[in-house]
C-alpha cells in the first residue's frame, strides 16, 4: 500500500479520515474489497456499502 493510500483511509459509513485512529480494517464479504470503518460507526452499528460491488452490512 502507498503512502498516499494510507493518507487517504476514510470510513465508509461516515466518510471520515481514520487514519491514526482506532479503526476497522476488513474486506468485503462478497468481493475482498478493503473497508474501513471508525470506531463510533462500528459502536452505533451504522449502515455501510461496499464501494465496488455495493454489499451493504451493519
Amino acid at each position: 500500500m502507498s503512502a498516499e493510500q494510507r493518507g487517504s483511509r476514510k470510513c465508509v459509513s461516515c466518510g471520515i479520515n481514520i487514519s491514526g485512529t482506532n479503526a476497522a480494517a476488513f474486506k468485503c464479504p462478497d468481493c475482498g474489497h478493503q473497508i474501513y470503518r471508525c470506531s463510533k460507526c462500528r459502536k452505533q452499528s451504522n449502515l455501510y456499502e461496499c464501494s465496488q460491488c455495493g454489499f451493504t452490512g451493519p
